[in-house]
């Protein structure tokens, strides 16, 4: 890091604090002429495509996974610390894949998947939009495969993670 008063490359660093998730503020201070200043490191996000249905790309965006739950979630008793802690999930899984595209397919599967465990309504109305249902059997089926689980799950002992 060079001093911005003499260019001299060698600094100590005084103090260290978070400035927010990600990022650190430095306070320095230079070891040529003693000036103090500041430096903010920034954690370096290699960014992710998102490979559309229709084969276009753009860069994964963690706020528009949050505004489609939230939109399933309307007027249903989901709080706000789920679904972000359900869009951070998403957000380290789809990062920690290591992989530099992943398909809108994989994260309307993977919404869908923590929304069935959160609250059965806004996962069928997720579902409903993302696969686009075409009429009410189609709709009917996925309720049906939804009741033969919850009674699988029943008679198995566990109650789905109700009381």
């Amino acid at each position: 890091m060079k001093c911005l008063y003499c260019d001299c490359t060698e600094s100590k660093v005084i103090d260290s604090r978070s400035a927010d998730d990600r990022t650190i503020r430095r306070r320095r201070e230079c070891v040529g002429c003693g000036r103090r200043f500041t430096t903010y490191e920034t954690i370096e996000v290699t960014p992710v495509l998102v490979v559309k249905n229709n084969g276009t790309r753009q860069a994964f965006n963690a706020e528009k996974v949050r505004n489609g739950i939230i939109k399933a979630c309307e007027k249903r008793p989901v709080p706000m610390a789920v679904i972000d802690e359900i869009v951070i999930d998403i957000s380290k899984q789809v990062y920690n894949s290591m992989e530099s595209e992943i398909s809108s397919k994989e994260i309307g599967e993977m919404v869908m998947e923590r929304l069935k465990k959160a609250d059965e309504v806004a996962y069928v109305r997720y579902a409903s939009v993302y696969r686009s249902f075409k009429d009410i059997s189609s709709f009917l089926s996925e309720l049906k495969e939804m009741m033969k689980t919850e009674k699988h799950k029943n008679k198995d002992g566990k109650d789905g993670g109700r009381e």
